[in-house]
């Protein structure tokens, strides 16, 4: 994977919370709190598990805690792709 894009973290989210959630088809999702758009913290985990194992990508906890946006996700996965987990946000 080059690059995840808003849209595939939105597709995978919604494989992971086991089918569609409507709130993720927004035009405005990606700026929406998770559990806003009905994503829990276990679909969160579960989302970025498969990114970290299909896509050979380490994201550090603190991108976990921090993420609340699929946005925020999105851009702190493409760093790790880009350059490593070094450079994703540090607490």
């Amino acid at each position: 994977m080059t690059e995840l894009t808003l849209e595939d973290l939105l597709h995978l989210l919604a494989e992971h919370a086991g089918g569609d959630r409507p709130a993720a088809a927004r035009d405005d999702a990606g700026d929406v709190p998770f559990d806003l758009l009905g994503y829990d913290s276990l679909t969160v985990l579960r989302t970025v598990g498969h990114l970290e194992t299909v896509h050979r990508v380490t994201l550090p906890d603190a991108v976990l805690r921090q993420a609340r946006t699929p946005r925020h996700l999105v851009e702190q996965t493409n760093a790790a792709l880009r350059h490593g987990p070094a450079t994703a946000e540090q607490p």
